[in-house]
C-alpha cells in the first residue's frame, strides 16, 4: 500500500511538472501580452463618451427653438409606454427632443415643428461635428473596433467624423438620433491597441460575436489558471528552506531556469491572483448577476406617471441659465425634469417645480425590488469600500445606499440629485467585488484612496508576473526548440 502511494505520488508529481511545462509554452506569450496590457490600460482607458464630454460639445437650448410640448413629441416619437429616456437637447442649431424606447427603438423629434427627424446625411453630420474646423472628413460605420459592442447597437450606422484637428479626433455620429455617441483621440487609438484590445482580445469580428468571444476567452483563462496555479504549487515543492540543495541553494535549477524558479516565488501568487481573477471576470457558469438594475425594478422604480401637462412657455421656466439639456425622469409614479448644466444637475417634479428629495426617491424604491422590503438608507458623503472610484469611471458624490431584506440582498445605489439608479449589487455582486474587483484591479481598502499606492502596488506585482513570463517564455521557447530537433 505504502508502494502504491509513493508510485502515484511520484507519477502525480511528474504530470504536474509536465503539465506546467507545456502549459507555459502553449500560454506563456498571453501571460506576457496581458501583463503588458493590463499596465497601460492603468492610464489609458477603452474610449468612451463621457457626459462631461457629451454635455461639453452641446450648446445651450435655444428656447425661441422650442415650441412643441413634450406630450406631443412622445406622440411624434412613436413611444409606446413609458420611454427608457426622454431629453430636449440641441442638435446643432435645432432643439430636438430625444425619445428612446424600452424596446431599443430611438426617434428624434423637432422641438420646433413636431416632425420626427429621419437619418442624418453626411453633410448634417460633418456640420454637426466639425464645430467650424475646415478639414473634417465623413466615413459610414457600421461596426468598428471602437464601437463593437451591443451598447451601441440601437444607435448605428454611424457616421465617423474626423476632425482634421491635431489630436486626430474621430466623432461618432448616430445615423439614426443624429446624437455624438463616442469620441476618440489618435493618442487613445494607439495605446488601446496595446492595451485593452490585446488585454481583452477585443477584435472586432470576435467581439461583434459575444458568446463565442466569452467562451474562447473562459477556456483560454481558465487553462492559463491552472498553468499558473500548477507553477505556484511546483515552486512550492521544490523550494529547500532548510535540506538546501549543492551549493546552499535553495533552487534545484540553473540559468534560467533558476531565475525562473526564483520570480515564480516571489510572484507567482500575485501572478496566480490576477489570472485567477481574470477569469472570474468572464462570470463563469453565470455565477454573478449584472450590477445594472433589470428592467422589472426600473419600471417598479419608475411607476406609471400621467402625461406631463407642460408646454413650451412652462418648460422654460425648468431652465437655468446655461442648461445644455433638460430630462424628463419618470420616478415613483410623477415626472421629474432633470437640468444638465456644466454647474452641475438639478432635479424637480413637474408638476410643481418642488425639488427632488430623499423621501421621494425612498418612497419610490421601496416598491421596485419584488419580494423585499426597504430596510435602510445610507447617505454617502464620501467613499466607501462598496462605491469607489476606478479609473474612467469616478463615481458620483454624495450617494444613496438603499439596503433590501429580499434573498438576494440587493443593495441601490441611487444619485440624489436626479434620482438615477447608479448600480445594482447583490449579494453575489458584493463577493465578485472582492474576487476580481480586489484580487484583479487591486481595489482594495487602503489602495483604493491613494492612486500613488495603487498604481506602485500594481507595478510591482506585474513586474514580478513579467519576470516569471519572460523567464519561462525563455525557458519554454528553449524546450521547445530541442524537442523539435530532436
Amino acid at each position: 500500500m505504502v508502494s502504491l502511494r509513493l508510485r502515484l505520488g511520484k507519477a502525480g508529481r511528474r504530470w504536474l511538472l509536465l503539465f506546467h511545462r507545456w502549459a507555459g509554452i502553449v500560454a506563456g506569450l498571453f501571460f506576457a501580452l496581458w501583463i503588458g496590457s493590463g499596465l497601460v490600460m492603468l492610464y489609458v482607458p477603452f474610449p468612451t463618451l463621457t457626459e462631461t464630454e457629451r454635455l461639453a460639445r452641446l450648446t445651450p437650448i435655444a428656447w425661441d427653438q422650442v415650441a412643441v410640448a413634450p406630450d406631443d413629441a412622445l406622440r411624434a416619437g412613436g413611444a409606446v409606454g413609458l420611454p427608457a429616456a426622454f431629453n430636449l437637447e440641441m442638435r446643432g442649431g435645432e432643439a430636438v427632443y430625444r425619445i428612446a424606447g424600452r424596446d431599443g427603438n430611438r426617434a428624434t423629434v423637432s422641438a420646433r415643428t413636431g416632425a420626427r427627424l429621419g437619418p442624418l446625411t453626411p453633410e448634417g453630420a460633418l456640420r454637426l461635428a466639425t464645430e467650424g474646423l475646415p478639414d473634417g472628413r465623413v466615413e459610414p460605420v457600421e461596426r468598428d473596433q471602437w464601437t463593437v459592442t451591443a451598447r451601441y447597437d440601437p444607435l448605428r450606422p454611424f457616421l465617423k467624423v474626423a476632425l482634421g484637428d491635431p489630436a486626430g479626433t474621430e466623432l461618432y455620429v448616430s445615423q439614426v438620433t443624429g446624437e455624438i455617441a463616442l469620441d476618440t483621440t489618435q493618442f487613445e487609438r494607439a495605446w488601446n491597441w496595446v492595451g485593452a484590445v490585446t488585454h481583452w482580445i477585443y477584435l472586432t469580428p470576435l467581439r461583434a460575436r459575444p458568446e463565442l468571444w466569452r467562451t474562447i476567452l473562459l477556456w483560454l483563462s481558465g487553462f492559463a489558471a491552472l498553468g499558473a496555479l500548477s507553477g505556484l504549487v511546483v515552486g512550492i515543492w521544490r523550494l529547500r528552506l532548510r535540506r538546501r540543495y549543492a551549493g546552499g541553494s535553495v533552487t534545484p535549477y540553473r540559468g534560467i531556469a533558476r531565475w525562473h524558479h526564483l520570480f515564480g516565488l516571489a510572484g507567482g501568487i500575485g501572478l496566480s491572483t490576477f489570472i485567477v481573477s481574470g477569469w472570474i471576470s468572464m462570470n463563469p457558469y453565470r455565477w454573478f448577476s449584472s450590477n445594472a438594475a433589470p428592467a422589472e425594478i426600473r419600471a417598479a422604480y419608475a411607476g406609471a406617471p400621467p402625461p406631463l401637462g407642460l408646454d413650451a412657455a412652462t418648460l422654460r421656466g425648468f431652465a437655468e441659465p446655461g442648461t445644455r439639456g433638460l430630462r424628463f425622469v419618470a420616478i415613483g409614479g410623477s415626472w421629474w425634469i432633470v437640468t444638465d448644466g456644466l454647474a452641475g444637475t438639478q432635479g424637480r417634479r413637474a408638476a410643481d417645480g418642488l425639488p427632488l428629495t430623499v423621501d421621494a426617491i425612498t418612497s419610490a424604491a421601496a416598491r421596485a425590488v419584488p419580494g423585499g422590503a426597504l430596510r435602510a438608507v445610507e447617505p454617502l458623503a464620501g467613499f466607501d469600500t462598496y462605491w469607489y472610484p476606478h479609473g474612467a469611471d469616478p463615481r458620483p458624490l454624495p450617494v444613496l445606499r438603499l439596503r433590501f431584506d429580499d434573498p438576494a440582498a440587493i443593495w441601490l445605489h441611487v444619485d440624489p440629485r436626479d434620482g438615477a439608479i447608479l448600480q445594482r449589487l447583490d449579494l453575489s455582486g458584493r463577493i465578485n467585488r472582492w474576487l476580481f474587483d480586489g484580487a484583479h484591479r487591486l481595489d482594495l481598502p487602503g489602495l483604493t484612496g491613494s492612486r500613488r499606492l495603487h498604481d506602485a502596488a500594481q507595478w510591482i506585482l506585474n513586474l514580478l508576473a513579467a519576470g516569471i513570463a519572460v523567464t519561462g517564455l525563455v525557458a519554454g521557447w528553449r524546450r521547445l526548440r530541442r524537442t523539435l530537433s530532436a
